[in-house]
């Protein structure tokens, strides 16, 4: 803001409506800024996720959800104003071309996409979205004057939408990232809402944890673009698309955004000229938009179970195929912890095998383990202690105790070391596998030596485990990133169903120092075995989940054993 100031008095010409609006966003960000520091009680400028409901509640707002929409709506005002104001001051390489016609009406003029005297937008309704192609697609801007035309003069969308216009709109959206700043112009000039009223609700929206990167809407555009680098990929580009720019369309309204953005598509997508059944198969992507995230991180894929279930909720390789590609775009567009190699295998291991049976084939000829692989199952065969390190990661192999898991999970806490994911097996032949995936520190290597000296002594039932960790958590404290809006209380639940031979066994908390551990030695100390499990941390909160099998080699069925598993686990997690 400053800086445009400054070059105002330097010469530099802003219309009025951009003058008002950089006074109004200033005026929004100095009151942020004033209340900031009246709160808090000390100077500076970043408005930490802990301080935001205080913050708000100075100002007068009824949430703090409403004053960070306030503040990343001013933001982008200033960004975009800005984004201008340098255009004009610094001309595209291409300025001085001589102006060429990109399509009836539409030139590209000293280096911008302009509408001469013969385009009418009040007649034309899609003539918005072809402009914003061809701007995004040679990576220019519209220039001022034609974007107030579209703006002033652009009607809202009829229903239904005029011949051709989802094409015009799957073509935009196609552009990729190049799309996105066009997008962004649009929205300033409040032409998106002209082609969907739904999505007002979603602008500048905050997404109020450590998890996401983005607001809404510009977490949908993010996905929308790493979509169109995956379209090649897919039978149904437009499909993908749709997928990609609906699947949150419904977090800007009050429920389940899922369910909310299921139903609203179902009059968007007739409105829009889809099909029946391209409006169902766009449901689908939006109603089970997590599903291979969440199955691929948290359930055992070698479970005929867990095979079928996708299968069967998906019901075609359409589908899948499709839900495969926003997948990896939705995870990467919400946040850097959200996509990784890791996660990547995995979505594409259950998708490999999901695709298998919607084809006609046979569920068990897929159910094959990852964990342990071949190197690892000879390793448990020398019926020893044994271990292997990557740069990141370490296996562990032992005779399988009570509490083998647990013991392994409590020195990588012990080592300060952030457990991102975690198998476990156990054979017939009493011998237990562990894989730990972990965060390495940022300066320095994982020293792997100490780490394995400290597994075996704990093995060996020579190191005072739980001493140590109360003393590192007391020493430590809290390692994750806050949130705004705190995590659900701790939860438990049960799932016969997951497993045709054990009970899925899933525990969600607050992330601390030695959970993992706490978790898998209260299922330890409750006589569960733990055949399989996978663990997961979201920023400040895990999702643990565990096959576990009765003492008796069955699935966890007595209600009385499964009430006390659940207050001793709840027990462990807020201690």
């Amino acid at each position: 803001i400053h800086a445009l100031w400054w070059a105002l008095d330097a010469g530099l010409v802003l219309n009025g409506a951009d003058r008002q609006e950089l006074k109004r966003a200033n005026e929004v960000l100095l009151t942020a800024r004033v209340a900031l520091h009246i709160t808090t009680r000390r100077a500076g400028d970043v408005l930490r996720l802990e301080d935001q409901d205080a913050v708000a509640r100075m100002i007068g707002f009824d949430d703090a959800d409403k004053l960070m929409a306030e503040i990343a709506a001013a933001g982008r005002s200033v960004a975009w104003i800005a984004d201008e104001a340098w255009a004009r001051l610094d001309p595209p390489a291409n300025a001085n071309e001589p102006s060429r016609r990109l399509a009836p009406g539409v030139e590209l003029v000293r280096g911008e996409v302009h509408l001469d005297e013969t385009a009418n937008p009040a007649t034309d309704p899609t003539l918005v979205l072809r402009v914003a192609t061809a701007a995004a697609r040679l990576n220019a801007r519209i220039d001022r004057e034609s974007l107030n035309r579209l703006g002033e003069e652009t009607p809202v969308w009829p229903d239904p939408w005029p011949a051709g216009a989802s094409d015009d709109f799957v073509a935009l959206m196609l552009e990729g990232q190049r799309a996105i700043p066009v997008l962004e112009s649009l929205d300033q000039r409040d032409l998106i809402t002209k082609v969907l009223p739904e999505w007002a609700p979603n602008r500048s929206k905050p997404q109020r944890n450590a998890y996401h990167r983005y607001t809404v809407d510009r977490h949908l555009w993010q996905t929308v673009a790493n979509a169109a680098g995956l379209a090649a990929t897919v039978s149904r580009p437009d499909l993908l698309m749709f997928g990609a720019w609906f699947h949150d369309i419904g977090k800007g309204y009050p429920g389940d955004h899922t369910e909310v953005g299921v139903k609203m598509f179902a009059s968007i997508g007739p409105r829009m000229g889809l099909s029946a059944d391209d409006v169902a198969t766009v449901q689908a992507l939006i109603e089970h938009h997590l599903l291979l995230a969440d199955t691929a991180t948290r359930r055992d894929l070698s479970d005929d179970a867990t095979i079928t279930f996708v299968a069967t909720t998906l019901k075609s390789s359409l589908t899948l195929e499709l839900l495969r590609a926003l997948t990896e775009s939705d995870s990467k567009a919400t946040g850097v912890s959200a996509w990784s190699d890791w996660k990547a295998g995995l979505v594409a291991e259950l998708t490999e095998r999901v695709h298998h049976v919607l084809g006609g084939g046979n569920v068990h000829d897929v159910t094959w383990k990852l964990f342990p692989d071949a190197e690892v199952l000879e390793m448990m065969a020398e019926g020893r202690f044994a271990s292997c390190t990557t740069e990141n990661s370490i296996i562990v192999v032992s005779p399988d105790r009570p509490g083998t898991f647990s013991k392994v999970a409590g020195v990588m806490a012990l080592h300060g070391l952030d457990v991102l994911g975690a198998e476990a097996h156990s054979d017939e032949m009493g011998m237990a596998a562990s894989e730990f995936r972990v965060q390495p520190p940022a300066t320095h290597a994982i020293e792997w030596g100490r780490v394995i000296e400290s597994v075996e002594r704990a093995l060996r039932n020579e190191l005072a485990l739980e001493a140590r960790l109360v003393e590192r958590a007391r020493d430590y404290g809290p390692s994750r990133a806050k949130t705004a809006i705190p995590p659900a209380p701790p939860s438990v639940r049960f799932d016969d169903t997951a497993s045709s031979n054990s009970t899925l066994l899933e525990v969600r908390a607050p992330d601390k120092i030695g959970l993992l551990h706490n978790i898998a030695k209260t299922i330890a100390d409750m006589g569960l075995d733990i055949r399989h499990a996978r663990v997961q941390t979201l920023t400040n909160e895990v999702v643990d989940t565990f096959y576990v099998r009765s003492a008796t080699g069955g699935k966890l069925t007595g209600p009385v054993h499964r009430a006390e598993v659940e207050r001793a686990l709840l027990f462990a997690v807020s201690k």
